[in-house]
């Protein structure tokens, strides 16, 4: 991933540095454990954990000759004992292992690090969600399907809906996290030919993982599927709420915006543009997310016990996807925290059909008071469209139509077109909402 999108603490999970370290600390790991069941010298393990060292370029340097990144790195490890006095310890580091045992094994903990950061960002927009939908909990606003005006809502309704999903994003990646939390020392087709499971159990409990119950080479990789399909749904929820305040920010709606700040330039011609550029970014590199889902669920079927088609892959859409949802929860929070609301503008809009977005209830009670429906469909309907092309007071021609006075009086009309009566359920959704106890 380019720099422009990598935090710092996702890019140095993602570094070569930090890889590398990882695949020492199952190297060290499986050295020390296989010392504790008789099968490796202590003394050995002991001096592969105070000297094995390398350097990256030394790896890359070995790597151009070899063309085995995994030979490469015990390569430079047995390079570093040897200077450091302890080569013939060096004999025992990779001993019995596979490299698919080591870089398989490295990735979960590389995968555990990069979710516990996302797991944290993910946890922080949710406590921005649910303070700014209880801030505009009462702020009323016309609800739109297809673009079109409804029923009213309220905007804290809208940012409840985000909240609710942003749950249900850390309830499923948390799961899909926990498991990737595995890996696998059972040798080149997962036979534990040369390693036992009681060692493969404790070098994974050193590590802070659980064996993978079988394997081939590599543990399966619907694992990684759903870990990506998890991470490209907090992308998806992301590009939601981004694509609401850009559709809330155009000229004709305004109801909501982005924060712009005062040095800030919109366009590079027009002095007056305010461009929702951070929600279009959101949207833009959800998508890059969501096309990695598609790569990953094509690694699932391996020819056999494994060929090599899903590692080039993984080493692009583990860092990618990580390092994209990270940011993209960055920027969502910044988005929510500092969005700017304008109640009046959307009470404006609501008002702007003059009663439309009451016609459902108005249906509701016609047939409640005796009229037939389908009657009172054509006779609300008619109204409506007359309303509609020719901008019209809807409330107006309904309370001056006799055939509705004759069902329903002043006072009922009233109770019709009433605000409160639509929202009156506003709390016992919050309820249901937030009432379940943290996230």
């Amino acid at each position: 991933m380019i720099a422009r999108y990598t935090r710092p603490e996702m890019g140095r999970v993602w570094s070569e540095e930090n890889r590398f370290r990882q695949w020492r600390e199952v190297e060290l790991a499986a050295s020390e454990a296989l010392a504790e069941l008789g099968d490796v010298p202590l003394e050995a393990a002991r001096a592969l954990r105070e000297r094995a060292s390398f350097s990256v370029e030394r790896i890359n340097e070995i790597e151009r000759e070899v063309r085995h990144d995994v030979i490469a790195f015990t390569t430079a490890i047995a390079e570093s004992m040897k200077a450091a006095g302890h080569g013939d310890a060096s004999r025992w580091f990779h001993y019995g292992l596979t490299s698919n045992d080591v870089v398989d094994t490295a990735q979960a903990l590389l995968v555990k690090e990069s979710s516990a950061l996302i797991v944290t960002a993910l946890e922080s927009l949710i406590a921005v969600l649910k303070r700014r939908a209880f801030e505009f909990k009462d702020a009323v606003q016309i609800g739109r399907t297809h673009g079109v005006h409804a029923e009213p809502i309220t905007f804290g309704l809208k940012v409840a809906l985000w909240y609710d999903e942003a749950v249900r994003s850390l309830d499923r990646l948390r799961a899909a996290a926990e498991e990737m939390r595995v890996g696998k020392i059972s040798g080149a087709v997962g036979t534990f030919g040369h390693i036992g499971p009681q060692a493969e159990e404790r070098i994974c409990a050193k590590l802070g993982l659980k064996p993978a119950p079988i394997a081939s080479q590599v543990i399966s990789r619907d694992r990684h599927a759903n870990f990506v399909s998890a991470l490209a749904l907090v992308a998806a929820l992301c590009e939601k709420i981004a694509l609401e305040v850009r559709h809330l920010q155009r000229t004709e709606v305004r109801e909501a915006e982005e924060p712009f700040s005062s040095s800030q330039k919109g366009s590079s011609a027009m002095p007056h543009k305010r461009n929702p550029v951070t929600s279009e970014q959101i949207c833009g590199l959800a998508r890059v997310v969501r096309s990695n889902v598609q790569a990953a669920f094509e690694d699932i079927a391996l020819w056999h016990e494994r060929d090599i088609s899903h590692s080039s892959v993984e080493r692009v859409i583990l860092p990618d996807s990580t390092i994209l949802v990270d940011y993209l929860l960055a920027k969502t929070i910044w988005l929510v925290d500092g969005m700017r609301v304008h109640p009046e503008r959307m009470r404006r809009n609501l008002d702007s059909t003059r009663g439309l977005v009451f016609s459902g209830q108005l249906l509701l009670d016609l047939a409640a008071a005796g009229m037939l429906r389908e009657e009172a469909y054509r006779l609300v309907q008619g109204h409506a469209m007359q309303a509609w092309e020719n901008e019209g007071d809807f409330r107006g021609a309904v309370e001056g139509d006799e055939r509705i006075r004759q069902y329903l009086d002043v006072q009922q009309l009233q109770y019709t077109f009433s605000l409160e009566r639509q929202l009156g359920n506003v709390s016992a959704i919050f309820a249901r909402v937030f009432d379940r106890g943290p996230a």
